[in-house]
C-alpha cells in the first residue's frame, strides 16, 4: 500500500502529518511512502530527511493518488484552499487527519460524497489502549505550553519572584481556567516560569490533577455532578449555572495578572466566562490568552486571530498554537499518525475492524456515506441500521 504525504495548504499551517523519524516504523508495516516536495520544510523537516529514511518525493498530484492519504487538516477542516483536493480524490481511497468533524458536518459530507473512507482524528475515544492516538491531547499540550510564553511576553513584568540589590520582585499570579490536557500544560509552564498559580474547572474530580502539577485549585460553591461526559470532556451548562458562575469567578480574575483560558465544548459555542465586567476588574497591563477563541471564545471580547486592548488589558485569541512550535507538533501529530495506521494496517493491507472501539469511533465516512452516528445526527440522517451500513463497510475494506 503506498501512503501519501502531501503539504498542507491551510493558510499560515506549518505542520506536516509525518516526520522522518515514523517512517521506518510504516515501511515494517507494508507501507510505501511518497511526500510532496517540501511538505516538512515550514517545520524543519527538509526533503533529504525523507529521503534517507526511504521515502519517494513527489508532486502534489502522486500524493494524492495514493492509496491513503494523511493530513494535518484534511478536507471538512481546511475547507477553501482543501477544495481542489477532493476532485483527485476517488473511491474507497483512505484519508486520514483532523477534520473538525462536528464544526464542519456539512463539509464532511461533501467528503463522504468522492467515495472516501474517511477517519476524523479528534474522534479518537478516550479509552486507554487508544491514548497513543489521541491528537487533541497532543495539540492541546503545544497549546498549552505556548499560551503561557504568549501571556509572559505581553506582560510588561517578570513571571517569577526576584530578591536583588534594587529590591524584591514579585511572582506573577496566573489563573488557568479549565483543567483539560491544555489546561494543565499551561499550569505546568506557568509554574516553571515562577508564577503563583490557581486554576478553575467545572469538574471537581480535576482538583488532585490539577494540585499534582502545582496549582491551588479555585473551589466555587456551584452544583456540579453532571459537568462531565462519559468521554471525560466538560459538558455545556445552561445559562443560570453560567451567570452564578461568572459573579463568583470576577474576584479570582480579579487578582491575576494572567489569565488562560481554555474551556471548550465539543462541536458547541465557547461558554463565555471572562465577561467586559471582569476585565474592568483586571490591573492594567494584564493578559488574557484565550484558547477557546475558535468557537467564540471565553472572553466576551476575545476576537479570533486577533490581539485586543480593552480597559487596558490585552486580550489574545489564537486558534492554531500548535503551528507556531511545527516541529514538536508535528512529531507528537506524526506519532499519533503512525500508531493509528498500525493499528488499521496490517502487513501492507487495510484491516477494518468495524467492530472495534477505535475504528467504529474516528469513521466519519465509507462508500460514499456519512456512518458516524453523531455526524448522522448532526446532518439531519437517520440512524443508521446494519441494513443500511454500505457494502464496503460490511465487507471490511
Amino acid at each position: 500500500m503506498k501512503l501519501g504525504v502531501p503539504k498542507e495548504t491551510l493558510p499560515g499551517e506549518c505542520r506536516v502529518a509525518l516526520v522522518p523519524s515514523a517512517l521506518p516504523m510504516l515501511a515494517k508495516a507494508g507501507l510505501e511512502i511518497v511526500i510532496e516536495a517540501g511538505a516538512g520544510d515550514a517545520a524543519g523537516y527538509p526533503d533529504d530527511e525523507y529521503r534517507e529514511k526511504g521515502a519517494e518525493i513527489g508532486d502534489r498530484n502522486a500524493t494524492l493518488a495514493a492509496d491513503a492519504v494523511v493530513f494535518v487538516n484534511a478536507f471538512p477542516a481546511n475547507p477553501d484552499a482543501g477544495r481542489p483536493d477532493l476532485e483527485r480524490l476517488r473511491s474507497g481511497q483512505l484519508v486520514i487527519g483532523m477534520a473538525d468533524p462536528l464544526g464542519a458536518t456539512e463539509h464532511v459530507r461533501r467528503l463522504a460524497e468522492t467515495g472516501v473512507t474517511a477517519f476524523g482524528m479528534e474522534l479518537i475515544p478516550r479509552i486507554t489502549r487508544a491514548q497513543s492516538m489521541d491528537v487533541l491531547s497532543s495539540m492541546a499540550t503545544v497549546a498549552g505550553y505556548k499560551a503561557v510564553l504568549l501571556g509572559a511576553s505581553h506582560l510588561p513584568r517578570m513571571f517569577p519572584m526576584f530578591m536583588t540589590a534594587a529590591g524584591t520582585i514579585s511572582p506573577a499570579r496566573v489563573l488557568v481556567i479549565g483543567a483539560g490536557v491544555a489546561g494543565l500544560q499551561a499550569i505546568a509552564t506557568a509554574k516553571r516560569l515562577g508564577a503563583v498559580v490557581h486554576a478553575y474547572d467545572v469538574r471537581p474530580a480535576v482538583k488532585e490533577q490539577v494540585q499534582s502539577v502545582g496549582a491551588k485549585f479555585v473551589e466555587l460553591p456551584l452544583e456540579t455532578a453532571a459537568a462531565e461526559d462519559k468521554g471525560g470532556y466538560a459538558k455545556e451548562q445552561g445559562e443560570d449555572f453560567l451567570r452564578r458562575q461568572r459573579e463568583l469567578m470576577a474576584r479570582v480574575v480579579a487578582e491575576s495578572d494572567v489569565v488562560i483560558t481554555t474551556a471548550a465544548i465539543p462541536g458547541k459555542k465557547s461558554p463565555v466566562i471572562v465577561t467586559e465586567e471582569m476585565v474592568k476588574g483586571m490591573p492594567k497591563g494584564s493578559v488574557i490568552v484565550d484558547l477557546a477563541a475558535e468557537r467564540g471564545g471565553n472572553c466576551e471580547l476575545t476576537r479570533a486571530n486577533e490581539e485586543t486592548i480593552a480597559h487596558g488589558v490585552t486580550i489574545l485569541g489564537p486558534t492554531n498554537l500548535p503551528t507556531t512550535v511545527p516541529y514538536h507538533a508535528s512529531q507528537m501529530y506524526a506519532k499519533n499518525i503512525q500508531t493509528f495506521l498500525k493499528h488499521i494496517i496490517k502487513s501492507g493491507e487495510l484491516a477494518l475492524d468495524l467492530e472495534d472501539a477505535i475504528v467504529d469511533g474516528t469513521l466519519m465516512c465509507i462508500g460514499g456515506e456519512v456512518v458516524h452516528p453523531r455526524l448522522r445526527q448532526i446532518l439531519g440522517l437517520p440512524e443508521a441500521t446494519q441494513s443500511d451500513e454500505p457494502a464496503a463497510a460490511k465487507a471490511g475494506s
